[in-house]
């Protein structure tokens, strides 16, 4: 499958809609809205994501919208965070997105946090060149507890 980036489109938005509200990616992914299918804050969101100076980008395959990923903050605290249908996890999507938008994203250091569970997204942070720096608690609304998550960076 072949994996390109590009900028969010309009019509992208709907396919991440949906996608935010997959009960199990949202388990996954454990930090999310506090109401995924309030679609106005959805629209909020994205439309300040858009208007910022963030790196924010559709993922394709093979031409079809599959996920997003970004990367956000204030320079030197800057995070690299991404979302892939759960239809193409682990086939190497997110991997090969995320070296495609750290190609374009040069500025070093970058961070990255997941949920200390989440294995699948841990593994993708680490073949890209993240490593562990801290772990902290946080309060995972997907999972309604706190629950332990990983801190990483990916340095210059």
């Amino acid at each position: 499958m072949h994996i390109a980036l590009r900028k969010v489109h309009d019509s992208d938005l709907p396919v991440f809609y949906r996608q935010l509200n997959d009960p199990e990616a949202l388990r996954m992914a454990a930090f999310t809205p506090a109401d995924p299918a309030d679609r106005d804050a959805f629209e909020a969101h994205w439309k300040r994501l858009r208007a910022s100076d963030d790196v924010v980008r559709t993922i394709l395959g093979d031409g079809d919208v599959i996920g997003s990923a970004a990367v956000y903050g204030e320079p030197g605290e800057r995070e690299v965070t991404y979302w892939v249908d759960r239809a193409y996890w682990g086939r190497g999507v997110a991997t090969a997105a995320l070296r495609a938008l750290l190609a374009e994203v040069p500025e070093r250091p970058l961070y990255a946090r997941a949920a200390a569970d989440n294995a699948g997204s841990l593994r993708v942070l680490e073949k890209c060149g993240f490593r562990a720096s801290a772990r902290a608690r946080g309060f995972a609304e997907a999972r309604g507890e706190e629950i332990d998550e990983v801190v990483l960076h990916l340095a210059g």
